[in-house]
């Protein structure tokens, strides 16, 4: 049977499914729609690009002549408002309806806007779009003083291109330290030590309440009285799956959409990919989660049975003339064995734990060259029985790892 297919989202979960669905099926029509003007980009590529202009054809996830050569009906600028299930339709914002035989929903998240006083005034943005780069880059040829409000990997890179830019900078973050999910404390002070050397001034523990100016930006107060001047805000404290069009309809929600290891929703013939999508009751945000499910669902969507297999979430950062990566469970309570690697008066630091003889979870700050070794033992379980934790270095730990691979 020739499907008529509505992918809804232009992401990296909604061209990972195409691929999958081309593989088997060559006939079937493929409707792709975008709420943005540009053709489906790389978003991760957003932070790290504020320095270089981001022309949209640099950051392109396929060339446009790709679309045409896989026969995709590709919609533009185009946001869906309406999802009918009962006539497999959806509405578009221009008035016009398409009809479905199967539906993905990868329309992705959007940043969370922090409750503070003052936070629409002229000077005040976030960056999740390539027009949001764009207003950003603009913004630098004025900016002196730029705030950053939250110390996540977004808030960190934003942090350190304006640093890099000659800004001043100064970043807020709620928590005491960095990175609480994915580092230690030894490894966190670290990272403290790299942005503090980079001329950024932190505020930890610390939340903006107002800021302040008379339409323009021109300094913040925080929640315990102190104030501060800027003349730029960058806020980045989080995402939401973007659930709002399913709003009066059958279709499962709670944080994200609903899904089972199949990337089915509980309608029939609806799935959900990428950051809007909830599977074991998490939503993620993570690019190799996103590959993963959409290639799933692409794969189901068009009759080849295929089972979504948990992608462990890996955190990297490059940035502050550091590189660090982060992957699996560093709960030490959680692990039997550890192997710590402590140079971190040099700014080197790895950590491996290690729970019923396999690698539960890894921490690398330095020289991250080792980092592909320790992904590949978390992802296979490699089993390292009969090894003398307490009497094995991290280098021969590493070395070992690699001989298995």
């Amino acid at each position: 049977m020739t499907e008529s297919i509505v992918i809804v989202g232009n992401g990296i979960a909604a061209i990972s499914a195409i691929k999958s669905i081309r593989e088997i099926d060559k006939a079937s029509k493929i409707h792709l729609i975008g709420e943005e003007r540009f053709y489906p980009y790389n978003r991760v590529r957003l932070s790290k690009g504020l320095l270089s202009g981001l022309e949209e054809n640099k950051i392109l996830l396929q060339k446009k002549e790709w679309y045409k050569e896989n026969d995709v009906i590709l919609y533009l600028d185009k946001k869906v408002i309406s999802v009918d299930t009962n006539k497999k339709v959806i509405g578009l914002s221009d008035g016009n309806i398409i009809d479905y035989t199967k539906l993905l929903l990868a329309n992705g998240s959007h940043n969370v806007t922090p409750l503070i006083s003052g936070i629409k005034k002229h000077g005040v943005y976030t960056l999740k779009t390539l027009q949001d780069a764009w207003d950003i880059i603009d913004r630098l040829k004025d900016a002196q003083v730029v705030l950053i409000i939250g110390g996540g990997i977004q808030g960190l890179e934003t942090a350190w291109i304006m640093a890099q830019a000659g800004k001043k900078v100064i970043l807020s973050h709620r928590s005491p330290r960095f990175m609480r999910a994915q580092l230690d404390e030894k490894a966190a002070k670290i990272l403290e030590k790299a942005v503090l050397a980079s001329n950024i001034q932190i505020l930890f523990s610390t939340q903006v309440s107002e800021i302040k100016g008379n339409g323009n930006v021109e300094g913040f107060m925080t929640t315990n009285g102190n104030s501060y001047e800027c003349d730029t805000i960058i806020y980045s404290v989080g995402t939401k799956p973007n659930i709002d069009i399913l709003d009066n309809t059958p279709i499962k929600t709670n944080n994200g959409i609903i899904v089972n290891k199949k990337m089915e929703t509980n309608i029939d013939g609806i799935y959900a990919a990428g950051d809007v999508a909830e599977y074991n009751n998490q939503t993620y945000g993570l690019w190799n989660i996103a590959i993963g499910q959409g290639k799933v669902a692409g794969y189901n969507i068009i009759g080849k049975d295929s089972i979504y297999e948990h992608i462990i979430p890996v955190t990297t950062l490059n940035a502050f003339n550091l590189s660090l990566f982060s992957m699996g469970i560093v709960d030490e309570s959680k692990a039997t064995n550890i192997i710590i690697d402590d140079r971190s008066q040099e700014g080197i630091y790895n950590k491996v734990l290690i729970s019923n003889d396999k690698i539960i979870g890894a921490i690398v700050v330095g020289n991250i060259k080792v980092s592909p070794a320790l992904k590949s033992a978390i992802e296979k379980e490699t089993s390292l029985k009969g090894m003398d934790y307490k009497n094995t270095s991290f280098d021969e730990l590493i070395q070992v790892l690699k001989s298995n691979r």
